[in-house]
């Protein structure tokens, strides 16, 4: 059986709160459809480079994890993050400032 799953703006109010209480800055760079919303998470490691990351299927489990579509200068970052918005118009994007590259989606709750 699917996971449940939560409207997207429910799910990205919960991490920006989850974030906030772990002291790492996070900002809703794009806002995507309320309810069902792709979110993308960029974690900005202060130095010119960045991290994407999005959940995506696991057929065989039928879960949803979170996955590193890339590590890049922070440019190539928004470049990517820029195509996925124009073929997706209900896109979120969350933007992290975490030097040491923390973005919280491997803890429970999240993952």
């Amino acid at each position: 059986m699917p996971e449940a799953r939560l409207a997207a703006g429910i799910w990205v109010a919960a991490y920006l709160r989850r974030l906030g209480l772990a002291d790492i800055p996070a900002y809703v760079t794009r806002h995507g459809d309320d309810t069902a919303g792709a979110v993308m998470v960029k974690c900005a490691t202060l130095d010119g480079q960045a991290s994407l990351w999005s959940r995506e299927w696991d057929f065989e489990t039928d879960q949803r994890p979170w996955v590193c579509l890339s590590q890049a200068a922070e440019r190539e970052i928004d470049a990517e993050i820029t195509r996925h918005a124009g073929r997706d118009p209900d896109l979120w994007v969350i933007e992290i400032e975490s030097r040491d590259g923390r973005t919280l989606l491997d803890q429970q709750g999240l993952a």
